[in-house]
Order: structure tokens, then C-alpha cells, then sequence
């Protein structure tokens, strides 16, 4: 479906029918036809109007829900094009946000998934 409000021209949801809020939620079923709906619709963003495409899920519990955060799994196809729109409005500060990987932060993060 088409995202309202959207942050792109063509910005389309994937949203699974069971109620769910997390994508570890969803059964072997239902991810494949999540991923084979996102695949799908990524390629017709790509041939059709941009020639990117961004696929985004967020899971945040700390906000309270309102229409611009509602608490049900859902992806975010952004088709996305060099300097858009999205782009020269919030990406481009992205810069000084990227940090380089600091020494020993790999290891540290890594011991809390095992």
C-alpha cells in the first residue's frame, strides 16, 4: 500500500496480516512472503521509476504510537534517486553523524551475541 504520509513520491508499505511488531515474529511462511513481496515490488521501484531503492523496518517501543509511528511490523520501500528530495532534507547530515569503528568496539559488541 501506498505509505500517507510519505516521505517520497511512490514510498510503499509491505505489511504482513497477522499483527505483529517484530520481524522475528513472523513464521518461515510469512517471511517468505514478505521477502518475496518486498523483492517483487523493490524491482518494479528499480525498472520503473527510480534507479534506487531503499527497504527499511524499524522496531522502537520507546515511542509512543501517532500517525507517524504505528506499533505493527510493516517495510518501507523508499525509491531513492542521487541527491533526492529525502536526501537534501535529512540524509545529507548523515555525514557527521558515521563514526569510524573504534578499536576493540567490534569485540565488545560482538560477546553480546553469543
Amino acid at each position: 500500500m501506498f505509505s500517507d504520509p510519505r516521505l517520497v513520491k511512490g514510498h510503499l508499505l509491505v505489511i504482513p496480516k497477522r499483527h505483529l511488531e517484530r520481524i522475528s515474529e513472523l513464521n518461515a511462511e510469512e517471511r517468505k512472503e514478505v521477502f518475496e513481496v518486498l523483492v517483487e515490488f523493490q524491482e518494479k521501484i528499480l525498472a520503473r521509476l527510480t534507479p534506487g531503492c531503499d527497504i527499511r523496518s524499524n522496531y522502537r517501543p520507546f515511542l509512543k504510537q501517532s500517525s507517524l509511528k504505528v506499533n505493527h511490523l510493516h517495510f518501507h520501500l523508499l525509491p531513492r534517486e542521487s541527491e533526492d528530495e529525502l536526501y537534501k532534507k535529512s540524509m545529507v547530515f548523515e555525514r557527521g553523524v558515521f563514526k569510524d569503528l573504534g578499536e576493540g568496539e567490534a569485540e565488545e559488541i560482538s560477546v553480546l551475541f553469543k
